[in-house]
């Protein structure tokens, strides 16, 4: 399993929010792709990018992700507030391994089947969850699709894979929810990222066993809580 650096853009700075609230960031720094660079010379192999900006309704940072995919040398999939299969296209074309899509994919599954048959392989569903209900706009809304619901939708859709952040232990340091983790990644038709609460190896190793293909860690690394280039194997679990 990879374990992945997330690296979230708000006001072209880098910053951790806790449990994805405006106003909460413990960090911030001037210099994305500086940022990004850091994580890639320490070991990381692939970047989990993230526009806040585009999440919350604002101006996006699609040019600062496009420099990082194209000077940092690894793969990098990008998300938030994607709402068109032009932007889309546009981010696949400039190099983006995988598009993440929350929203727009959650409300409207038919718009997420049609980026699926255009992008094979290429699109991952954010399903974002909160009190065990679909967190979407930035985690401000509860959907009322169920996540039951959603995995039936999605299941024989041509998907990268799900991405699940937990909001409810996301940015806290106190680890994963075991339980809503091994529950979720057992269920889901799609390979799974992880994210929210990764704290520790043996936060990663629990997520691995369960058949995790990813983790995407933030504040944690960002606070030397988590240092996994010191790990035997460094950025996998």
């Amino acid at each position: 399993m990879r374990v992945i650096p997330a690296v979230d853009v708000m006001d072209h700075k880098v910053v951790q929010l806790v449990g994805g609230v405006p106003g909460s960031q413990q960090i911030v720094m001037p210099d994305p792709l500086s940022v990004a660079e850091m994580w890639v010379s320490k070991g990381a192999d692939y970047l989990h990018l993230v526009d806040l900006d585009a999440a919350f309704g604002k101006e996006g940072n699609i040019p600062v992700f496009e420099r990082i995919i194209m000077e940092c040398g690894v793969p990098a999939e990008v998300g938030g507030g994607i709402r068109s299969k032009t932007t889309v296209e546009e981010l696949i074309s400039a190099g983006a391994d995988r598009v993440v899509v929350g929203t727009k994919a959650v409300k409207e599954p038919d718009w997420l089947e049609d980026l699926a048959d255009s992008f094979p392989g290429k699109i991952v569903l954010s399903m974002d969850t909160k009190a065990g209900r679909i967190a979407i706009k930035g985690w401000q809304e509860s959907s009322d699709i169920t996540v039951e619901d959603m995995f039936e939708r999605i299941r024989g859709m041509r998907l990268a894979g799900v991405l699940n952040t937990n909001v409810d232990v996301e940015g806290q340091k106190k680890g994963i929810d075991r339980a809503q983790a091994e529950s979720f990644i057992k269920a889901c038709p799609c390979p799974v990222i992880a994210s929210g609460g990764v704290t520790s190896f043996d936060d990663a190793r629990i997520l691995s066993e369960a058949g995790a293909e990813g983790a995407v860690v933030g504040l944690a690394l960002y606070t030397d809580v988590i240092r996994p280039w010191e790990w035997d194997s460094p950025w996998y679990a």
